[in-house]
């Protein structure tokens, strides 16, 4: 395994504003320096966190999966003065997208580094959006030939995913059929076995997410929280009283944070209103988004209406949950957040939150942005060596440039020609009969014109078949192009947006997460390139 990392063109504007200290910097309390993560540790000398009691928590939710030594020795040091740096995810099925694997490397490398540099006991945790009501967004996973498999039917309740149980069974055929688009490898048959060892003890979307997640990276003492989890939740309560009596102050900074950030020429990344409550009501598994209006809190579809005073007993009872603007809120009340690492979609609602955090006395924890991840495999190597082409050029776009090149070289050229001949002859022949109707009264011009169309398309499929015929003689050349694109950029991105770990787990082996872990990365928005 070795490391390259490389400068990639610059596609997401807010991204590279805030990596290169641009005008969405100041969206943010602290900059992109190591005085940064100083002044933050600083600032959370006052930063009230009930340790003890977190460290239960986190404790009585992992322990079913079983606690590490490194987990134990970070449970330790939270309870003590320990700081965090944090990320999170959904609950996606076989880990979801290969990014969620990324933002936890991140999280691991950041606090090692920064445990190092400031000298103080610095701790990985990954906070799970178990809360999450999309189940369609989690509930499925792409093949190597980019094949969408689905596991179940379309939702039509939205239960939150920590709520949401698993058919087994069902589970246990979608994870097969997952693994037989993979092929046969040294590895399949062991890391097949060990995670249908996971299913036959699975309740859950969290639950299947955690017990693989854990899995890969108990050794390193990533603490993980589940959003919902009813002793979270009620260790939240006075947090979510908090956030209730500033609501209507949230909602009017964050709305105009978000309405700057469109003037500055970026997305829309909220769709922020004055009058949301920026929270969830839960029951039942399910989640309703609340709105305010004279001075309550609604949602029509649950049939609440509550004062603030309601919403507080609620809040007491474990009835809500966060939303996008309040997450990141409730985070840094929960724990002593260092840094928080995210991704672009994330630095986006994330700039909208300044006065949101400082309407609660609070500031935006250092923001990081998580590593961008490219594996490329032996076979993808032999083919760009084959092309003469770098990653970096196969990231940016150049093998549809090559491709395009390459089908002109072989393209056809003289059938086309004698093609267009013909097809400037009809052309010619049928404006003379033209003319000759005209002249002579008769109207079927018309049927004429069609007439001429026709064979004009005849040519033009005559064409096309050629070209086919072609390319299928450069069958094997052409499909190059296609392999390289599908491992490297499928469906038009980077791969960490489609793919699971679990297609390189088969080809590298079980150890692929750990000899990642020990690569020399370096945080500063380079895109990091792992050849396999």
């Amino acid at each position: 395994m070795r490391l390259e990392q490389v400068e990639l063109k610059a596609t997401n504007p807010l991204l590279n504003s805030y990596q290169q200290q641009g005008d969405v910097a100041a969206f943010f309390h602290y900059e992109q320096t190591q005085e940064a993560f100083e002044q933050r540790l600083n600032d959370l000398k006052n930063h009230p966190v009930r340790r003890q009691e977190l460290a239960d928590i986190i404790r009585d939710f992992m322990a079913p999966y079983g606690l590490s030594p490194k987990d134990e020795q970070h449970l330790k040091e939270l309870e003590e003065n320990a700081v965090a740096v944090v990320g999170g995810q959904q609950a996606g099925l076989l880990t979801g997208p290969l990014y969620s694997v990324h933002k936890a490397i991140t999280v691991i490398v950041l606090a090692n580094e920064q445990r190092e540099k400031l000298g103080v006991p610095v701790v990985p945790v990954f906070w799970i959006a178990g809360e999450d009501h999309d189940i369609d967004e989690i509930n499925h996973t792409f093949t190597s030939t980019l094949h969408k498999v689905n596991f179940g039917e379309k939702t039509k309740h939205k239960k939150q995913a920590s709520y949401t149980v698993l058919d087994r069974v069902a589970l246990t055929e979608w994870v097969k059929e997952i693994f037989a688009s993979f092929g046969e490898t040294a590895y399949t048959k062991d890391l097949l076995a060990s995670v249908l060892a996971e299913v036959e003890q699975t309740t859950t979307f969290t639950d299947f997410f955690v017990r693989l997640m854990h899995g890969l990276f108990k050794e390193y003492g990533l603490l993980m929280l589940d959003a919902a989890d009813e002793k979270l939740r009620a260790y939240e309560a006075p947090y979510f009283e908090r956030l209730i009596d500033h609501s209507e102050e949230i909602a009017k900074v964050v709305t105009a944070r978000e309405a700057h950030l469109v003037e500055l020429g970026y997305p829309m990344p909220i769709g922020a209103t004055e009058d949301a409550a920026n929270l969830f009501y839960t029951e039942d598994g399910a989640r309703y988004l609340l709105v305010r209006k004279d001075g309550k809190f609604l949602n029509h579809a649950a049939n609440v209406h509550f004062t603030v005073d309601e919403m507080k007993q609620q809040a007491a009872a474990g009835h809500f949950s966060n939303n996008v603007v309040t997450r990141p809120m409730m985070q840094d009340m929960v724990l002593p957040v260092l840094s928080f690492v995210g991704g672009p979609g994330e630095l986006a609602y994330w700039s909208t939150l300044k006065e949101g955090f400082e309407t609660l006395g609070m500031k935006v924890p250092v923001f990081t942005p998580r590593l961008n991840i490219t594996m490329v495999t032996s076979h993808t190597q032999a083919l760009l060596e084959d092309l003469q082409l770098t990653v970096k050029d196969a990231l940016e776009g150049k093998v549809d440039d090559l491709r395009e090149s390459f089908k002109a070289q072989v393209y056809d050229k003289e059938a086309q020609q004698t093609l267009e001949t013909t097809k400037r002859l009809i052309e010619k022949q049928y404006a003379a009969l033209h003319e000759h109707l005209i002249a002579n009264d008769l109207h079927v011009n018309t049927l004429v014109d069609k007439n001429l169309n026709f064979h004009k398309s005849q040519l033009d499929f005559m064409m096309r078949k050629i070209e086919q015929e072609v390319l299928m003689k450069h069958d094997v050349a052409m499909r190059r192009f296609g392999d390289i694109e599908r491992d490297l950029l499928p469906l038009g991105g980077f791969q960490e947006r489609t793919y699971t770990p679990y297609p390189y787990l088969n080809d590298y082996g079980m150890t692929l997460v750990d000899d990642l872990l020990t690569l020399p990365y370096t945080i500063d928005g380079r895109h990091q390139i792992v050849y396999l």
